[in-house]
């Protein structure tokens, strides 16, 4: 025997697909407010990301330029592969420009030693409205580090302060043979030098 639904069932039933209707649509918005914050965050970790790599990188750029402003002078070398050359610059001026270029402002920028920077950030755009109270008004912060890695090795031993040799430059896997009486024909660059990356 089939049971006719009734005006009154039917009455019962539909608050109750309301109440579903309506939780599935908080649902939906919970999940887009998520995905904002989510996609605000990824800005500034990229925006910081950026900023400590220009940054460090231009401090390994300021290295090379101290490196062949004392190519014959090798005993100044192992200070600048260290980070420690005489007349290096700050280099946060590139992490603020970076950050710029990234929709996002630098709260701060620290050495990390003599070979990295932690840069902080926070974008300027806000995640935005949302179901979620106050999100409006709010910005992401990250943070991130670039650290310099020399890639050079040499030996002082038995190099000759007269002027005749300089010190073989080992860069990775390569080999430089630098000629003090033409020493400039074929030099590493920076990237030859020293390595610029992330902090794991």
């Amino acid at each position: 025997m089939i049971r006719r639904l009734r005006h009154g069932d039917a009455g019962q039933a539909f608050p109750i697909y309301i109440t579903v209707v309506g939780g599935l649509l908080f649902l939906a918005f919970a999940y887009l407010a998520v995905g904002q914050a989510a996609a605000n965050r990824n800005e500034a970790q990229t925006a910081a990301d950026a900023a400590a790599l220009a940054a460090a990188q231009d401090r390994r750029d300021q290295l090379t330029g101290a490196w062949l402003k004392n190519l014959l002078d090798p005993t100044k070398w192992q200070d600048i592969f260290d980070g420690k050359a005489q007349g290096v610059g700050p280099s946060c001026w590139r992490a603020h420009q970076l950050a710029a270029q990234n929709d996002a402002t630098v709260l701060e920028c620290v050495p990390e030693g003599f070979l990295g920077y932690t840069v902080e950030v926070e974008t300027k755009d806000t995640v935005g409205d949302s179901i979620v109270p106050g999100t409006e008004n709010k910005k992401s912060q990250e943070s991130a580090t670039a650290v310099i890695e020399p890639l050079c090795t040499f030996n002082l031993l038995g190099w000759e302060e007269d002027g005749e040799t300089l010190p073989l430059l080992t860069c990775k896997d390569r080999q430089w043979k630098l000629d003090p009486k033409d020493p400039k024909d074929l030099l590493p660059k920076p990237e030859d030098l020293f390595d610029v990356h992330l902090a794991d």
